[in-house]
């Protein structure tokens, strides 16, 4: 059974090779939902937002979003009225082909910033890509959003009669603010947009909103929810009886596609897991853990497998969040190296001390407990080191 988008009811999906990728791996995608799909998103904060991030906007305030077209190769970002015509012409092209109004479809791009959208070979696919429309085609889907993804990302879930499916990609230029990357999820819940926007912001968004591969926020970054309302049945409103069901499938599939997304980050060898406890709330505690997920020198030091506990402490009194230094304790595993406030003189002279914290960072996931006080605010961010490898992969991005 598929495990993606196209788990849920309701939905078609396919993904095929346009030309915009030069190994001539699948490279356009399109989602499309039943009659009666409700959509909403959550987008980038960059001020240099993309053409489509601009457009899928004004659809999904207009009422639409049935579906999605999405092309991986040119993010078309910092192009212009040129990329804005460009996405408009895409779009409307492969509403027609479907027999949509153009605003029921929205459109995402992901790829090299500035680039312009090879039109010729967009247009050229469309209708192949129509044609391969699938309730099969997840996996077709997952494959044809990748960039530097080295596997395709899916995840799916129940909620009683209802299902959740979703897909993903992104493993580089990930500092969220709000959402990340391109995700797309799905159930065949009949919700109305202005309830699924509720399920985006409160169980999507904290977790697609707490992984950081490079600090380093997208100008394309979109997430969609979409309902086809394929399951007949009422409304679900934040009332009604399955809701919280909903919800938790809903946030089960977004904390798994943040796992995957982190996990296959850019040269990530180890993942960080940032816990904060103390602070005075969530938001604090968030703006500290992300300090240290942000951090390039906790990164290059756990690549390194360098427990080094002052880079730790340097990142959470750069957070800007008033914290007591006095109250600051750190343990990497079980090992605490900073003890209110002080790294013990151990941490350097007891080779056991030290050999159990490298110990502790020799392993795909790293757990990294923070402690900073008595108050009620806690937080988990994802983060991955920053390795060779990520250097080399952005160094020869364009070339």
């Amino acid at each position: 059974m598929n495990s993606g988008a196209t788990y849920p009811r309701g939905f078609k999906a396919a993904g095929i090779a346009a030309g915009f990728k030069a190994s001539g791996k699948p490279d356009l995608a399109l989602l499309l939902g039943d009659p009666g799909t409700t959509a909403t998103g959550l987008f980038t904060t960059n001020a240099v937002a993309a053409a489509p991030v601009v457009l899928s906007r004004k659809h999904l305030a207009a009422g639409g979003g049935r579906g999605v077209l999405v092309n991986s190769g040119q993010a078309n970002a910092a192009t212009g009225s040129r990329g804005d015509d460009d996405a408009a012409t895409a779009g409307a092209a492969a509403a027609a082909m479907l027999g949509l109004a153009p605003t029921n479809l929205l459109q995402c791009s992901t790829g090299v910033i500035g680039e312009p959208l090879h039109m010729d070979r967009l247009l050229g696919g469309l209708a192949l890509v129509v044609d391969a429309l699938s309730t099969h085609g997840g996996d077709e889907f997952a494959e044809a959003i990748m960039t530097t993804d080295t596997v395709a990302k899916q995840s799916a879930a129940d909620a009683g009669a209802y299902r959740v499916g979703g897909a993903a990609k992104g493993v580089g230029m990930i500092s969220p603010n709000l959402a990340t990357m391109l995700a797309f999820v799905t159930t065949d819940a009949a919700v109305a947009q202005e309830h699924l926007h509720t399920l985006a912001h409160d169980h999507l968004a904290p977790h697609l909103n707490a992984i950081s591969v490079d600090a380093c926020e997208s100008t394309n970054d979109t997430v969609l929810l979409f309902a086809s309302g394929a399951v007949q049945g009422e409304l679900l409103t934040p009332s009604t009886p399955q809701w919280d069901e909903l919800a938790e499938a809903i946030r089960a599939v977004g904390a798994s596609l943040a796992s995957q997304l982190i996990h296959d980050g850019e040269g990530v060898t180890h993942v960080m897991l940032i816990d904060v406890t103390g602070a005075d709330d969530e938001a604090h505690a968030r703006a500290l853990a992300r300090a240290v997920a942000d951090s390039p020198l906790v990164k290059t030091a756990l690549f390194g497998l360098d427990p080094n506990p002052g880079r730790i402490v340097q990142a959470l009194g750069a957070a800007g969040v008033p914290i007591d230094p006095a109250r600051i304790d750190v343990w990497v595993g079980d090992s605490q190296l900073v003890h209110a406030g002080v790294i013990p003189p151990a941490y350097f002279t007891t080779e056991r001390l030290r050999a159990s914290a490298v110990a502790a960072m020799d392993g795909p996931e790293v757990s990294i407990r923070i402690g900073v006080g008595d108050g009620d605010g806690t937080a988990r961010v994802l983060g991955g080191d920053l390795s060779y490898d990520y250097v080399r992969i952005n160094g020869e991005y364009t070339t």
